[in-house]
């Protein structure tokens, strides 16, 4: 069997894409090199599926995608593989919860996306992001049943760490809470983390987690980095997310994607074996 890595995992927004949200042609072939060598190539992210469909067809995507943290994995098609979900309870109790911190809150169930407000900045950035508008609730009772995910948002950077760690107090093992920003806090299933996308992409395309490797800059990429043979973080994380990789790449502005394919998977990091230093 060929030594190196079989399978690339890679975050979306900070890691595959610009500040901009644009794939760069140097990403493009760095995925059509992953390609050529045999090396099997997904995404997962925050996003919901019907977010990351603009990418399927330029990277020539053909496993399954891992939307809302790991909350629902689709085919290639967009097709649902699997799907975790909060209880409507428990979701209820959530929203409540980041409303208190004084955050805006937004809820994801399949592939819809509800807010109260569509005018608030994040909104219009976000259906920038996304390709798609939110559909307007006047409240959130009716859409709590079946949520994937639900989202705190603010510009207050310190309020969204503040909720983060009080979610996890208060909700513990029954929820999974993490900033996929510093002004956005996902909440989703416990299950429902990057960490399981390496084990159910491991399973599902049968490539050892020793020789799987992922890519990404935010601390809810970190459950992947401890998980997978390789970890790579991008120049743009935080030293905190840095430390956690066993390599750092250049940032998202200045090719560190590409960069991060050339060197560690198709370079000399395709040659190493696990455990090994460059």
């Amino acid at each position: 069997m060929r030594p190196g890595i079989d399978l690339l995992i890679a975050d979306v927004d900070g890691t595959l894409v610009t500040p901009a949200k644009e794939l760069t042609a140097r990403t493009i072939e760095a995925v059509r090199g992953l390609e050529r060598a045999g090396v099997a190539f997904s995404i997962t992210s925050g996003r919901p599926p019907r977010g990351m469909k603009m990418l399927v067809e330029p990277l020539r995507i053909t496993t399954p995608i891992a939307a809302f943290n790991g909350g629902m994995l689709v085919d290639a098609d967009l097709a649902p593989v699997a799907s975790l979900s909060l209880s409507a309870e428990v979701a209820a109790q959530v929203i409540r919860l980041l409303e208190g911190h004084g955050l805006d809150v937004w809820v994801y169930r399949g592939s819809d996306w509800f807010v109260r407000d569509p005018d608030l900045p994040r909104v219009h950035h976000e259906r920038e992001t996304v390709q798609f508008a939110p559909t307007v609730v006047p409240a959130f009772d009716r859409v709590v049943d079946g949520a994937v995910k639900i989202v705190g948002t603010s510009e207050d950077h310190a309020a969204v760490a503040r909720c983060e760690a009080d979610a996890r107090a208060r909700f513990g093992d029954h929820v999974s809470a993490a900033r996929s920003q510093p002004y956005y806090l996902d909440v989703t299933h416990p299950d429902a983390n990057k960490g399981t996308v390496v084990r159910r992409l491991s399973k599902l395309l049968g490539v050892p987690m020793d020789r799987v490797a992922t890519i990404g800059d935010m601390p809810n990429d970190v459950l992947m980095f401890a998980l997978s043979g390789l970890s790579i973080a991008m120049g743009n994380a935080s030293p905190d997310v840095q430390r956690t990789a066993r390599r750092v790449t250049t940032a998202n502005d200045q090719e560190g994607f590409a960069n991060a394919v050339s060197r560690y998977i198709l370079g000399e990091g395709q040659r190493l074996p696990h455990g090994a230093v460059a």
